[in-house]
């Protein structure tokens, strides 16, 4: 399997499991799905959710931080619903299960990312200002999951639903796709002088 999946950190899985293990916080989880799941749920493909603060002009690299760990909530056969955790000051905490698209498409991109040859660690990048999250696959196997920033070689592959403009699945390098969204997200120049602000 070409992917180097890293390992969650061990208070991130503690608090999903525990989180599994109380009633009151699936049954209180806006997941009609998570609640109505049948048989066990397990805690899946962990995959540490970068999110890009900020993109530079100029070509510059942009600059990421580690936001939450997020594990796929598997019942049978498929994902069923998400959870992720955060960094509190106490470590790492469980924050909220979830549902919706990104579920799926998340497990799709993973299964085409292991068909692959070349091997990556697969990370989650998050671009809130176009509300886009990619599957990030990341050249450096070895490299600390919690830290870093895209590469140019590293593999960008938006999940579904992405912005209009931008194929779902489509594995795109970095270097190609940065650019796009840059002019998706800085702002034009400023007013003119002498016009109106």
């Amino acid at each position: 399997m070409p992917l180097h999946v890293p390992p969650a950190p061990a208070p991130a899985l503690r608090s999903v499991l525990a989180a599994l293990g109380s009633p009151t916080a699936v049954r209180e989880a806006r997941t009609p799905a998570l609640r109505s799941a049948p048989g066990p749920l397990s805690p899946e493909h962990p995959l540490p959710v970068h999110v890009l603060d900020r993109i530079r002009p100029g070509g510059l690299t942009p600059t990421t931080r580690l936001a939450a760990w997020r594990f796929q909530i598997r019942s049978a056969e498929r994902a069923v619903a998400a959870a992720d955790t955060m960094l509190t000051p106490d470590g790492w905490a469980f924050s909220h299960f979830f549902e919706g698209p990104y579920i799926a498409s998340t497990e799709l991109a993973l299964r085409q990312a292991e068909a692959a040859s070349t091997p990556y660690q697969p990370r989650l990048l998050s671009i809130p200002e176009l509300y886009m999250l990619a599957l990030w696959l990341h050249e450096d196997t070895e490299a600390d999951a919690s830290g870093g920033s895209p590469a140019p070689a590293d593999l960008l592959v938006p999940l579904a639903p992405a912005p209009p403009g931008i194929s779902a699945h489509r594995p795109h390098r970095v270097s190609d796709l940065l650019p796009v969204i840059t002019t998706r997200i800085t702002p034009g120049p400023g007013p003119l002088l002498g016009s109106p602000a």
